[in-house]
């Protein structure tokens, strides 16, 4: 068989970054493993195998388009080969992202490549074609058509770079690795039955990615963090997908610490959303509901596991832009251009406001001056704290709403 026919949906150099150093099997397990029946007896196979990335994450054909006799696998050659060739790097960059460099290329490749790795997957795949209604041909075109679909959300979203350096656990990965968490949206739930996933356009939806063993990428929509109080299902503002955005590199918060219940209670997630598989450098960490403390999908991280430092987050945000040639272009903080309805909204910016001051005091409270994380939006690099006088505003904004 052509190599070209096998085709890996979670790429083996990606696989390997989730690997120990020294490492070449890890540890996958089967969370659907079948019974087999033969000669009257039956019996399950085993659910744990430790096996090398080039066995694991690929089905035979997955991307093989068929037209009568004749098979074509331009799509694993050239689409997915080219994609995945620019990928590693933009990763490497994201997972060492300091504020020092800005890399445009890297920003321009991670975010499609994140967009067509949600697609590419056996679950991505089966969502695509129940969404389209077709068959295996045209769901794999249709994927291609459309594979920037998530991105304009994403680039509007905070980033957030998470850190589980001092946790012993580290991130495992799935056969579905962008991973998408809504507090309102449990496993049983009508919008994750069989392959699909929660509407990324959620307010309370937040997709994670992680990077390495030791760093997670976090986007979060930022009405959910201006407005943690609101309807988590409802659709952000301006919803719409294909269009086109700007994106502020200094906005990322960097330096987030994880413990290690927090890198737990993400794995489970990751397990708990995967379709049929998981892997991870350490047999231990295929079981994290072993030791996570609690299960409770709502109430993962106190209801806010994913959330970024909403301190580091302010009110207003249009974005402007001059040319050379002497003409200017602006975007709202949610993609809206001067014309477009939504591009001023003073009812949203009051809801907006009271909610996300009001949850930067409960936040302070529960964390402490010290904020989780820092980003350089203010032109500093350093992680600030907020002073006495400060923590004393907080205090009077939490007595004030709690007596509401």
């Amino acid at each position: 068989m052509s190599k070209f026919r096998h085709n890996h949906y979670v790429p083996v150099w990606y696989q390997r970054r989730f690997m120990l150093p020294g490492q070449h099997k890890y540890f996958r397990l089967d969370l659907k493993p079948e019974t087999i029946k033969r000669n009257g007896f039956s019996y399950t196979r085993h659910d744990v195998h430790a096996w090398s990335p080039e066995n694991i994450f690929a089905q035979d054909d997955l991307y093989t388009t068929k037209w009568g006799s004749i098979s074509n696998t331009d799509i694993e050659q050239f689409f997915f080969g080219e994609l995945d060739n620019s990928a590693a790097p933009a990763l490497d960059f994201f997972a060492s992202y300091d504020h020092e460099h800005f890399n445009e290329d890297a920003l321009n490749t991670l975010v499609p490549y994140m967009s067509v790795q949600k697609l590419r997957t056996p679950k991505g795949l089966a969502w695509l074609s129940l969404m389209l209604g077709g068959g295996p041909n045209l769901t794999l075109i249709a994927l291609q058509e459309l594979q920037t679909i998530f991105c304009a959300i994403w680039s509007e979203c905070i980033w957030k770079i998470a850190d589980a350096s001092k946790s012993p656990t580290k991130f495992i990965i799935s056969d579905h690795p962008v991973v998408v968490y809504n507090r309102a949206c449990p496993p049983l739930s009508q919008w994750c039955v069989n392959d699909s996933d929660p509407d990324i356009r959620f307010n309370a939806s937040h997709t994670f990615f992680p990077l390495s063993l030791d760093k997670v990428l976090i986007l979060t929509n930022l009405s959910w963090i201006r407005n943690p109080y609101q309807n988590e299902l409802k659709m952000r503002p301006n919803p719409n997908f294909f269009r086109g955005t700007i994106f502020n590199f200094q906005s990322i918060q960097i330096g987030r610490e994880l413990t290690e219940d927090e890198v737990l209670q993400i794995n489970w997630v990751t397990k708990k959303r995967a379709r049929r598989y998981i892997a991870a450098a350490d047999k231990e960490w295929l079981y994290p509901e072993r030791r996570i403390s609690t299960d409770y999908w709502k109430k993962l991280g106190d209801g806010y596991l994913f959330m970024p430092e909403p301190r580091l987050v302010h009110m207003g945000g249009e974005i402007m832009v001059g040319y050379d040639i002497g003409k200017a272009d602006s975007w709202s903080e949610y993609g809206h251009k001067p014309w477009q309805k939504g591009f001023k909204d003073r009812q949203r910016e009051t809801i907006e406001s009271e909610g996300l001051y009001r949850f930067q005091a409960e936040w302070a409270l529960r964390h402490g001056a010290r904020h989780t994380a820092y980003n350089s939006d203010l032109g500093r690099l350093e992680r600030h704290v907020d002073s006495p006088e400060s923590m004393e505003h907080y205090k009077t904004l939490v007595q004030k709403y709690r007596r509401r």
